[in-house]
């Protein structure tokens, strides 16, 4: 009994790999954006099996671009060295010394985190951020906020050229100042930004919900871009969801074929999203 069981288990295993293959083909040489949010990041266990999810896209012939937060961590770190916040309008203003433990914090610790987990499953990781090679140029969002940048230009050469050596792009969301400053920049936004200069075929925002969710709470798993605007003007996209569909719709308008806002907690969620039917999460499409 113990053996058929066994069997049944890889039977369902090859029959689920057979049904992928429309959507390994459709995805091949796609370039696919994933934006990993602190509160996903999880357990050292889940890290290792979204490093494994991201080192088997790429096997099957996507480029993987992983754009990471790390607000919890950033928030720790200030507390551990007593360097107190102020907030605007709910934002936290980010003063020279608030920058530096953020670039330390996304540069090194994160960064790194996610490139080993990567390259420990047989990937060939490289960390960056939107400094290097002058990918992410950015502007002061608000002279009340400090260091905090809105992109304002891009230039993706770089990530191209790791493409070409089967190496996959980690990148923390920190851009260049036109007079040499760091800027803190959103983690949503840069990896809209980042998507929208490669024109990527999938921006995935990984976050701590399961999507979008119409008036009565449940998922509603494919939008256009009309549609969000109406459920924001609406109340209906409230809160937290309201800059993540933001960035969503920016990205659609600057060339993303779609955007897919989905729980980065779930296990493989974006091996469900790309190469399953039925998918998972929100996908925002445009008009």
């Amino acid at each position: 009994m113990k053996t058929r069981d066994m069997n049944r288990d890889w039977i369902a295993t090859a029959a689920t790999l057979s049904s992928a293959l429309p959507y390994l083909q459709r995805y091949t040489d796609a370039i696919v954006v994933i934006k990993l949010g602190g509160h996903a990041m999880g357990s050292d266990e889940a890290m290792d099996t979204f490093a494994r999810d991201i080192v088997l896209m790429q096997q099957v012939g996507v480029n993987p671009v992983i754009v990471h937060g790390g607000g919890p961590m950033i928030n720790a770190m200030l507390d551990k060295l007593d360097i107190q916040s102020d907030f605007v309008n709910g934002k936290r203003v980010t003063d020279s010394a608030t920058v530096e433990v953020v670039e330390m914090v996304l540069s090194g610790l994160v960064n790194k985190r996610i490139v080993q987990a990567i390259n420990r499953q047989g990937g060939r990781a490289v960390g960056l951020s939107g400094k290097d090679a002058n990918l992410m140029v950015c502007d002061q969002t608000d002279p009340a906020l400090g260091f905090v940048g809105t992109p304002a230009t891009m230039d993706p050469a770089l990530l191209h050229t790791l493409f070409e050596r089967d190496m996959i792009p980690v990148i923390a969301p920190l851009g260049a100042g036109r007079d040499g400053e760091t800027f803190n920049v959103n983690g949503d936004t840069a990896a809209g930004a980042i998507a929208a200069a490669l024109k990527a075929d999938r921006l995935l925002l990984l976050t701590d919900v399961s999507g979008v969710k119409n008036a009565e709470g449940e998922v509603v798993t494919e939008l256009r871009a009309e549609q969000i605007r109406e459920m924001t003007r609406g109340g209906i996209i409230a809160g937290g969801m309201i800059p993540k569909t933001e960035t969503a719709l920016d990205a659609i308008a600057g060339g993303v074929r779609a955007v897919v806002i989905l729980d980065g907690r779930a296990p493989n969620a974006c091996l469900l999203e790309l190469f399953t039917e039925h998918g998972a999460g929100s996908m925002i499409r445009p008009d």
